[in-house]
């Protein structure tokens, strides 16, 4: 009766092995949240996409902000957004952390108005009301060019729209001017008789992170690390292959291909490493947006940021 058991026993504790096996083996998952037309269809058209050690399970968002709200909850691994809409998270508790990130042009942030605008110059902007995103680059944009032409912050109008109702707002003339950044500014020009009539060159750093939880980090380093060795590289490719890029942005966003092809060449998007250079210029930044009120509260971005992941990186600082 003995030997039945030992040999139940045994295979019991034989399928229990196999079982953990299995399990030890199955790879690891990257849960990245993402905006159609972005690190998804940058990897897939890069061919980035494949052969990868662990898996990524991707979930599409409208804006930057719910991606946030997502990493904040646990609800994600990893996701990007700019980087003060980063800073305002970060600043009210969340366990998230920069740990890579891209570049463009500073004038590829621009504020806008209607061609039959009045408004040629920034310094035309005293006493108009102008629309963008509150608690990111479209508010500190129209902050900064007032603060740039002598004029105090609140000589205009601030309206706290997002991207999809400011640009009815300023066709339709309910609004004077519009803070906003590419493909918008490109799509507004080309296709909405915009001008543009001031931008960020010597405004705004212009950053794009990808930002982890803290969790993930401590726990799928590895993956991350590969994830954002590949981002690299395909952001790499992209500017060498800006037509290709823009084609296959276009069949899946359906924007129109001459609006990103403009965009993409204007911004010239290129991989950073975070390093002390880059600390400073946000941390400039982010005292600016405290002074402006857009920051409820001075933030120390060393403390922000993991620079671990691109130590060692290839970057276009």
């Amino acid at each position: 009766m003995n030997k039945p058991l030992s040999a139940t026993l045994l295979a019991a504790a034989f399928s229990l092995t196999v079982a953990t096996s299995t399990f030890a083996a199955d790879p690891v998952t990257l849960r990245i949240g993402d905006q159609k037309g972005g690190n998804r269809s940058l990897l897939e058209a890069s061919g980035l996409a494949k052969d990868l050690p662990y898996k990524i399970v991707w979930s599409e968002f409208p804006a930057a902000a719910p991606i946030l709200e997502a990493l904040n909850a646990g609800a994600l691994d990893v996701g990007h957004t700019g980087d003060l809409a980063f800073l305002s998270i970060y600043a009210a508790g969340s366990p998230i952390k920069a740990i890579g990130g891209v570049r463009a042009n500073a004038d590829t942030q621009a504020i806008l108005v209607r061609n039959d605008s009045p408004i040629k110059t920034a310094a035309d902007l005293k006493g108009k009301r102008l629309a963008g995103t509150r608690g990111g680059w479209g508010q500190f944009l129209i902050d900064a060019t007032l603060e740039k032409a002598g004029y105090k912050i609140t000589d205009a109008t601030f309206a706290p729209l997002g991207p999809v109702d400011a640009k009815i707002a300023l066709v339709a003339g309910s609004i004077d001017g519009w803070a906003v950044w590419e493909p918008y500014v490109s799509y507004a020009v080309l296709k909405d008789n915009a001008r543009v009539v001031a931008d960020g060159a010597g405004l705004t750093p212009t950053l794009t992170f990808i930002i982890a939880s803290d969790q993930a980090i401590a726990t799928k380093r590895e993956a991350i690390a590969d994830f954002l060795q590949r981002l690299n590289k395909a952001r790499t490719w992209s500017r060498e292959h800006v037509e290709e890029y823009a084609k296959n942005t276009a069949e899946l966003t359906k924007l129109p291909e001459d609006v990103l092809l403009r965009a993409y060449k204007a911004q010239d998007t290129r991989p950073i490493a975070i390093d002390d250079g880059v600390v400073k210029e946000f941390q400039e930044a982010s005292d600016r947006a405290t002074r402006y009120g857009i920051l409820s509260k001075p933030v120390d971005v060393s403390k922000a940021v993991d620079r671990s992941f691109t130590q060692a990186a290839p970057a276009s600082n």
